[in-house]
């Protein structure tokens, strides 16, 4: 499913009229971030763990290049074989190629954003690949042919009467909205198809570069079966998830879970060092990892915005935004949502292109709160509103309103004028309303204009105080 961030400020329209959408973002969000903060007050040295985790963020992307060049001689030394993909198209082709030569004709996927970034499913299944994602919430999605609305929970925007809805129509089963009956379902449909499946290609939520391995985190052991049961493994891993060595993975492990699902620890953590079927009969004969750039060295170029990278996509900061909480992750457009989304959007796709996507915040500060690797966000979404501006792309409205200003405010009897006649006005309105704005008033309204105004609130205070002296 192709996704273009162009449409965003549609996509945001329609997310703001549908209820029962808000409510379900709303909820999961926000108990969410409930169980988060009752989590984290349970470890006393939080912040010091946040720090800690940020200088190995800083530490590794400022020598990208020496991690990447160690981790690829260790994954060899490893016999993990390594592939590098400049960009999306280059990945795809790298996985086809592995698919064609080694005859697969089944593949089980675990989730994993990289692979929804670079379009990978339609390529496989175009190639007449059967293709079925195995995480609960993915599978559901790609039933209903949609991307993921929330970076950890893919189907968050559903309720359980939609997925009941669903697995009747697609599935052939008699309707029920109960979680535990449709679990058995899915797990039903899924089981058999690890057992049968050629290949498996899943993320990486960590590379580590001394040791030549990478890290797969989930909860539901899907990954740890896709991992385990096909004969060819495939991890699709952005180059900015590495990490210095195994001694730095326990921070990470342990802001992790907390920030995505509020549990103090995820249920597996899975580490592949190379193949192991031959040693341990089981696990996969043959193992590849391709690195994917994809924008990523463009982004490492900014020494300001590179901080954008540090991402471990836990979707705290998701949970946390307001705005994400009122219009979802569909509404982005993209793979990436919510404030980390914002930031990467114009910065992978170019700042025309994700014009809109850096004023989808209220600049709050509340997802700079969250990180756990206390990436500036909000520092970070002024930078590119203000490259938005630079290159001319800002709205019609916000340009034309701010000449009106500046030319005003260079001549006093003017502004004195303009901060004067909207109150006069103002008074006309239905019921004293405050003045409609265009694409905003429909949903709320402007701030009344206060009828004294500043400057004769001053000159009020002054005389005031001159008095009682």
């Amino acid at each position: 499913m192709e996704l273009s961030p162009k449409e965003i400020k549609s996509k945001v329209k329609s997310a703001i009229k549908d209820d029962s959408l808000r409510k379900a973002v709303y909820n999961a969000t926000v108990s969410t971030g409930v169980t988060r903060e009752r989590i984290i007050s349970e470890i006393p040295y939080w912040e010091k763990l946040r720090s800690k985790a940020h200088l190995i963020k800083k530490e590794t992307i400022d020598n990208l290049d020496k991690y990447l060049e160690l981790f690829e001689k260790k994954c060899i030394e490893n016999k993990i074989n390594v592939h590098w993909a400049v960009d999306s198209k280059e990945a795809r082709d790298i996985i086809l190629k592995i698919a064609k030569e080694k005859e697969v004709t089944r593949i089980v996927k675990s989730k994993s954003l990289t692979t929804e970034e670079i379009n990978l499913n339609d390529e496989l299944v175009n190639s007449g690949i059967e293709t079925l994602e195995t995480d609960l919430g993915e599978y559901i999605i790609q039933l209903k042919k949609q991307a993921p609305s929330h970076l950890i929970i893919p189907a968050l925007h559903l309720s359980k009467e939609d997925v009941g809805k669903l697995f009747e129509e697609k599935l052939n089963i008699e309707y029920t909205s109960d979680p535990k009956k449709l679990l058995k379902v899915a797990r039903e449909k899924l089981r058999e198809k690890f057992l049968i499946a050629d290949m498996s290609v899943t993320g990486a939520n960590f590379g580590i570069a001394e040791s030549g391995a990478f890290c797969i985190i989930e909860n539901e052991a899907n990954a740890h079966l896709s991992i385990s049961l096909p004969k060819i493994h495939v991890a699709l891993m952005g180059i900015e998830k590495m990490i210095p060595d195994i001694k730095a993975l326990p921070y990470f492990l342990k802001l992790l879970a907390p920030s995505a699902t509020g549990q103090k620890s995820s249920t597996y953590v899975n580490l592949v060092g190379g193949p192991s079927r031959e040693k341990y009969n089981e696990g996969p004969e043959e193992v590849h990892i391709i690195l994917l750039d994809n924008g990523r060295s463009k982004i490492l170029e900014d020494q300001d915005l590179r901080e954008t990278l540090y991402c471990i996509r836990c979707g705290a900061c998701l949970n946390a935004c307001p705005v994400y909480q009122e219009i979802g992750g569909h509404a982005y457009n993209w793979v990436y949502m919510g404030p980390i989304g914002i930031t990467l959007i114009p910065q992978y796709l170019g700042e025309i292109e994700g014009k809109h996507a850096p004023y989808l915040s209220s600049l709050c500060g509340a997802c700079y709160e969250v990180c756990p690797v206390k990436i500036n966000l909000p520092e970070h979404i002024l930078k590119l509103r203000e490259k938005v501006v630079e290159k001319g792309a800002s709205n019609i409205f916000e340009k034309t309103g701010m000449k009106i200003w500046s030319f005003a405010a260079q001549r006093t009897k003017i502004y004195r004028f303009l901060s004067w006649f909207p109150t006069k006005i103002q008074k006309l309105l239905p019921n004293g309303k405050s003045f409609p704005a265009p694409g905003y008033y429909k949903e709320r309204i402007l701030p009344e204009f206060d009828s004294k105004g500043f400057r004769k609130r001053f000159y009020e205070l002054e005389r005031s105080s001159k008095n009682e002296k």
